[in-house]
């Protein structure tokens, strides 16, 4: 946003990356220019310039030895471009840069060859923090590690230097950017050269020193070594510090039929440590890849995750005996914080979860209320067959994925429980939730299903209406059988209050707010579900999208790469990069990205369809149908349809779109109130061109999914009835549609960019109107 200077001078914040060829003077003129041609061409070639460029978010400035360049898109983009320049740079050694980064107040301004340009205190403070380093050194600002720690992927590489005095007497604070493959470990030259005034250690720093002193000495007077360890601990103890992440316990249970003991013991484990909220544990799915019985590099581990701390165990089930033994490991220094084997039957173990889940609060110096205690160490049930079954059933549903198999195993399961118990509130809770996941996911919509779903949920309501899980079951209810997302958001809320840290409910508020089109609300909490699960691919890939939505494609391509570097194969984080660069225009970037193997031939053609190379299009979705099933399928077809009514085989085209119709309408006898089967089938009727069919089942597909009621579903059924309008050449009830959806961020996929290269515009796009539209950039969202 621009700040206005008393001066009139318009500011805005700018991120600015500085760049320095280290020894540049000291090299001949020869050698100069050619490293200076080299530099260029990596800084051109970087992911991150070239998005920030093509969304016109980009001001270079040379400076003879190097040069700065100002990102107006993200805060995150000079260090994403810095990484990508180091990797870049790896082939060619003789180029030694530094960089210093900051975000900062900037001013446009217009230089002597009529060019934009940029001036102001930020471009200052970016060279005075990149003049601190030496070669390879990545620097930034303390306002820059702010804003990356907000990322959990940059979180374990920001290294802090403290403050350093810089020219004319000013102080900055400076963080070494560095990790695998950038950055300099080395202490700086000008950090490791600095002395306090007159030699003395200042006198903030020796009452710093002292006192531990004093207390190891005390402690090491009675050999009491263990506890100066916590005491220090605990007192040095910081927010950020206070974070755990349980590792699969390994299953050390002869008994088949018991295996699940140990998922379940770690599941509930870590919803009752979900609870506490001065304590930061990652979630199930994020630590889930690092299973027990294999070699684990905890610190290595521990930086992936963004804890201090790590929790690993054993559990052994004989019959009615259990035995878990857990060990607490500040990961960061190897060092075991304790180690407790605990020897249970069956009964006694009902409450061990919250013994636990107290005992490692305390290890890593988390304080918790008297509410969350009372909470945590509450018992569920004292029925252990009851509880036994409870578990298989949260082990299931753990697992779950898209096999829905699973789910229904676990509501079985759940409903076991309640038969032995019924007086078993949480496993009421989660037989509704599992009800109506049921019920939404398609495997059981039946009015049935639903009364179920709510009546576990008011036996819940019933026997414990101060239980914080009741709340999942009422939201999950509301929204996944009611579809009333207002009052589902309300349960949420109210579950976020006593589960702050569990990553279930905070996704159902991000999802609930995508529901409203509250693109702000929904990057926000998603970040915070990011830092409490950084390998969950689903959540990544929500922040992704609601990014996309904004139109702040950078960030959505950001997401969408920490996916890729997870899972190198993944076709979502693969769909969302090409759809970023559909989005931006840029076919070049995107054929480097459907370059990736496990691009899907899907998305092979609709490039080529793009690229109006129409035989190479019907090619492969002829490929990708041979494979496709159900919705897929009749997508193809439509696509198909169209690329051969593009390339003039009418005959054909008519062909593909009678067997869509067909395919759609029978999905429609099974499932009639699918607003997106109305407007798919409307499109294909378009196709054939009977207006009157398209246009009326097109505008029930919005009937079913408003945009008033459904700011998420309702934009892409506006954006399906504006393709219909468009295949009928209809631009006078196409355009307003596309007008509307260009100005405000939305889940559909209109841009400017994309108008300009999509075929499916063509019956329209010489309309003087089409061309306004499609050269209108200040109406981009997120610009």
């Amino acid at each position: 946003m621009p700040i206005e200077h008393s001066s009139g001078v318009k500011f805005e914040i700018g991120h600015i990356l500085f760049i320095d060829i280290v020894g540049y003077s000291r090299l001949v003129i020869d050698k100069q220019t050619e490293l200076s041609n080299r530099l260029n061409e990596i800084v051109r070639t970087s992911e991150q310039f070239r998005l920030a460029e093509s969304e016109n978010a980009l001001v270079r400035l040379p400076t003879g030895d190097g040069m700065a360049l100002v990102f107006r898109n993200s805060p995150e983009s000079p260090a994403q471009c810095a990484t990508e320049m180091a990797a870049a740079l790896r082939a060619y050694p003789e180029i030694k840069l530094r960089m210093g980064i900051h975000s900062g107040p900037v001013n446009q301004t217009v230089d002597v060859n009529n060019r934009t340009n940029v001036a102001g205190a930020g471009i200052n403070i970016a060279q005075r923090v990149m003049d601190c380093g030496d070669a390879g050194h990545i620097l930034l600002s303390r306002r820059v590690a702010d804003d990356l720690e907000n990322y959990a992927r940059w979180q374990r590489n920001l290294h802090d230097l403290g403050e350093i005095e810089v020219k004319h007497g000013a102080k900055i604070h400076v963080v070494n950017f560095q990790g695998d493959g950038f950055g300099n470990p080395a202490l700086p030259t000008k950090f490791s050269e600095r002395a306090p005034p007159s030699g003395k250690i200042p006198a903030w720093q020796r009452s710093r020193w002292l006192l531990p002193a004093a207390i190891v000495l005390l402690l090491v007077a009675i050999a009491g070594t263990v506890l100066f360890f916590r005491l220090t601990r605990q007192r040095a103890l910081s927010a950020s510090e206070k974070s755990v992440a349980v590792l699969p316990l390994e299953n050390l249970t002869e008994e088949k039929e018991n295996a699940y003991f140990a998922d379940g013991i770690q599941d509930e484990l870590l919803s009752d440590l979900a609870k506490i909220k001065d304590l930061k544990v990652i979630s199930r799915t994020s630590v889930m890849q690092y299973k027990a019985g294999i070699t684990r590099n905890l610190k290595e581990i521990a930086q992936q995750l963004g804890v201090t701390n790590v929790v690993e165990g054993t559990v052994r089930r004989s019959g009615n005996h259990i035995r878990v033994s857990v060990q607490l490991i500040d990961a960061l220094t190897d060092r075991h914080i304790w180690v407790q084997n605990y020897d249970r039957t069956l009964a006694d173990s009902l409450a061990l979860q919250g013994e636990l889940a107290t005992e490692i609060a305390s290890g890593v110096g988390a304080t918790l209320s008297p509410q969350e205690k009372a909470r945590v160490e509450a018992t569920p049930t004292k029925n252990t067959a009851a509880y036994d079954a409870y578990l298989r059933g949260r082990a299931l549903e753990a697992g779950w994925a898209t096999d829905f198999s699973n789910f229904e195993s676990a509501a079985r399961a759940y409903r076991e429980a309640v038969t032995l118990d019924p007086t078993f509130a949480l496993a009421w809770v989660y037989l509704s939730s599992a009800d109506s996941g049921l019920y939404w996911e398609g495997v059981d919509p039946t009015p049935a299903r639903l009364a179920a779903a709510k009546e576990a949920a008011d036996r819940a309501v019933a026997l414990d209406p101060t239980l914080p899980e009741i709340h999942l079951a009422l939201g999950y209810y509301r929204y996944y059988g009611l579809r009333d997302f207002k009052g589902a958001l309300e349960e949420f809320q109210l579950a976020e209050k006593s589960l702050p840290n569990d990553v279930g409910v905070l996704r159902a508020i991000g999802l609930i707010q995508r529901r409203f089109g509250h693109w702000d609300e929904v990057i926000a909490v998603m970040r915070r579900v990011f830092v409490l699960d950084p390998r969950n691919i689903q959540s990544a890939a929500i922040l992704a999208n609601a990014y996309a939505a904004k139109r702040s494609f950078s960030e959505a391509m950001a997401a969408a790469n920490h996916i890729l570097a997870i899972e190198p194969s993944n076709s979502e984080a693969i769909g969302l990069k090409v759809g970023c660069f559909w989005g931006m225009g840029n076919l070049e970037a995107a054929d480097e990205v459907l370059a990736n193997p496990a691009a899907s031939a899907h998305l092979r053609a609709h490039q080529a369809l793009n690229k109006h190379k129409y035989s190479e299009a019907l090619d492969l979705f002829t490929k990708a149908l041979k494979e496709a099933r159900g919705d897929e399928k009749n997508e193809l077809l439509l696509d198909l349809g169209m690329a051969q009514q593009r390339a003039g085989n009418l005959a054909a085209s008519k062909a593909a779109y009678q067997q869509a119709i067909e395919g759609v309408t029978r999905a429609l006898a099974a499932n009639p109130g699918s607003s997106e089967l109305h407007s798919l089938l409307g499109v294909a009727y378009a196709g054939l061109g009977d207006a009157a069919s398209a246009v009326t089942e097109g505008q029930k597909g919005m009937a079913l999914d408003p945009t008033s009621e459904d700011p998420f579903e309702g934009p892409q059924r506006e954006e399906d009835m504006a393709q219909i309008y468009a295949l009928l050449g209809n631009a006078n009830e196409a355009l307003p549609i596309l007008k509307r959806w260009i100005q405000v961020p939305s889940s559909t996929s209109i841009t400017p960019a994309l108008l300009r290269i999509d075929p499916d515009w063509d019956p329209i796009r010489n309309d003087p109107r089409f061309q306004e539209l499609v050269t209108e950039k200040k109406a981009e969202p997120g610009k």
